[in-house]
């Protein structure tokens, strides 16, 4: 559902309110996940250590984070750091992540509560280290009363992953339930049948089951993968590219995105009502004739 709060376009940057006007505010995404890629390169490029590229790509957060709440972009998902990284960068990156999360949290949980935005987090959150958690959840409580944006930070975060843990879940339920009627997972499935455990099943143990399928899944550096973020749930969504670097990204290029999304015509596997051929004649009616 659509923010009822006041709009707050007053306080977007000059060209974050060019991009603005150009768009169709009855056609507004729901929910953005964007996956940030670039930090290394973009400090490469400047002959700078990749650790100057994720202190800039942290501030591009907040440009971004503040823009979708000044258009009241309900959801914004952001891929922050997946298990892939946690497993394969050297340990002086890693660790310079974490303190790098820790100080963004404590130097921004007032800036949230001014923008009204409500923090959250997906991920296997129970493998990072004990500090850093703690951190996420203090921040969590504290801007757990606002009612604007989510914004969602995926920490030490695969899908591949997520879908095993949603399975575990399942699997879990089936155990207790079992256990409460006192009778074996067999006999559950027996009375209740394989076909019980469907689509909806597994979406209500994901990560993310109390949010809605992003729309608009955003990658910034021209990189043409998914690279294990959100499989399930960016089933249907728009993809939209850019070869801009995460640290060079703005609230502006947040919106370029949200127009190219509207551009697109989204039919979830179905037939678009202006191009069907349901009026044409059936090329096989003649050979049908002449026989």
């Amino acid at each position: 559902m659509p923010l009822t709060q006041p709009l707050r376009i007053h306080e977007l940057s000059p060209a974050e309110l060019a991009m603005y006007r150009t768009l169709d505010v009855e056609r507004m995404p729901e929910h953005v996940a964007i996956i940030m890629d670039g930090n290394g390169r973009w400090a490469g490029n400047r002959t700078l250590k990749r650790f100057v590229g994720h202190q800039q790509g942290a501030e591009s957060v907040h440009f971004v984070v503040e823009a979708a709440s000044r258009i009241n972009l309900p959801f914004l998902t952001l891929y922050a750091f997946s298990i892939e990284n946690n497993l394969r960068r050297p340990r002086s990156e890693v660790g310079f992540l974490m303190k790098l999360l820790r100080n963004y949290l404590v130097g921004n949980v007032r800036r949230m509560n001014d923008n009204n935005v409500r923090m959250r987090y997906i991920g296997r959150i129970q493998d990072l280290p004990p500090d850093v958690v703690e951190t996420m959840r203090w921040a969590e409580a504290e801007t757990a009363r606002n009612t604007g944006t989510t914004l969602t930070l995926a920490l030490n975060y695969g899908s591949r992953a997520e879908m095993v843990d949603a399975t575990r879940g399942v699997l879990q339920d089936l155990l207790d339930e079992a256990h409460r009627r006192r009778c074996s997972v067999d006999d559950l499935l027996s009375v209740s049948g394989l076909d019980s455990v469907d689509e909806s099943t597994l979406a209500r143990h994901l990560y993310t089951h109390d949010m809605p399928d992003p729309d608009l899944l955003i990658r910034t550096s021209g990189e043409m993968r998914i690279s294990n973020f959100l499989l399930w749930q960016i089933a249907y969504s728009e993809i939209f590219v850019t070869d801009r670097l995460w640290p060079d990204f703005r609230g502006e290029h947040l919106l370029e995105g949200i127009a190219a999304f509207q551009q697109r015509n989204r039919r979830f596997g179905g037939l678009d009502t202006e191009s069907s051929d349901e009026d044409l004649p059936d090329p096989l009616m003649p050979e049908l004739v002449r026989s």
